[in-house]
């Protein structure tokens, strides 16, 4: 039978205060892993870590505040991860940002540029510190968070569409590099109703589009995708490697 455990292995999961990256660190740590939460405010992290610790056991999760864009402080995450943990197993990329919902034309060049340092940049240097401090040596699983977005253009959302894209080509490019001892898959979520995705689901146009285009009628709920997320860092996905797995009900979204 597939093998989804986790146990004694250490999982950094990076936007995991709330959202998305809140249900994947719970569903990793459900599966025995113990996890590193890492956002830019500790005292959300330290919230969502008290969760964990609470449904799962003591011990179970810690919480390490970091700028998901910037070099030293994802260094300084990976270094006390080491620290604290002792090993990095997996490394679950999902921060992000999108300051600006408007015509791709018309953005300036701050947005630009901080939307791609956050979603595509961040996943980049986090990922060469990993291998370069542990994963190069003794191996692990690596699981970016794109989006729908990175597969198919969407109205208003162009800047974070194209990060998305580059989340997708870096993933496969790292599977290539890496798979002998790293494996690297990707999760494409549609709309979900998080707080970041307010913007789309609380607009009654764009939410009547959405449904309308989705075969299942609704938009996914964050716990939705923490089973996904535990099988493509676990054994059970052992031979999956390079894959982007795409989680929006079969809608295309509609955006």
């Amino acid at each position: 039978m597939p093998d989804f455990q986790l146990s004694e292995r250490v999982a950094i999961v990076t936007g995991a205060s709330r959202g998305l990256g809140a249900a994947i660190a719970e569903g990793l740590a459900e599966h025995g892993a113990r996890v590193v939460l890492s956002s830019r405010k500790q005292a959300d992290l330290e919230a969502e870590a008290a969760v964990i610790e609470r449904r799962f056991g003591q011990g179970r999760a810690i919480a390490i505040a970091a700028h998901a864009g910037r070099e030293p402080d994802l260094r300084r995450l990976v270094e006390e991860t080491l620290g604290r943990m002792g090993r990095i197993d997996i490394l679950v990329n999902n921060a992000g940002t999108n300051p600006y919902f408007g015509p791709l034309i018309d953005a300036d060049l701050g947005v630009w540029d901080k939307t791609f340092e956050v979603n595509l940049r961040g996943y980049f240097i986090l990922t060469q510190l990993v291998v370069r401090f542990w994963m190069g040596e003794h191996g692990g699983a690596i699981l970016n968070v794109a989006s729908t977005g990175g597969l198919r253009p969407s109205p208003l959302l162009g800047i974070y569409d194209i990060t998305k894209a580059g989340v997708i080509m870096l993933t496969r490019q790292l599977a290539k590099e890496l798979g002998g001892k790293v494996r690297v898959n990707c999760l494409a979520p549609g709309l979900f109703r998080t707080r970041f995705a307010q913007a789309l689901w609380g607009n009654p146009e764009i939410l009547d589009r959405v449904l309308q285009a989705n075969p299942m009628g609704r938009i996914g709920e964050p716990a939705e995708i923490a089973g996904a997320a535990v099988f493509l860092v676990s054994d059970a996905a052992a031979y999956v490697n390079g894959q982007v797995l795409v989680l929006d009900g079969g809608g295309g979204e509609g955006l």
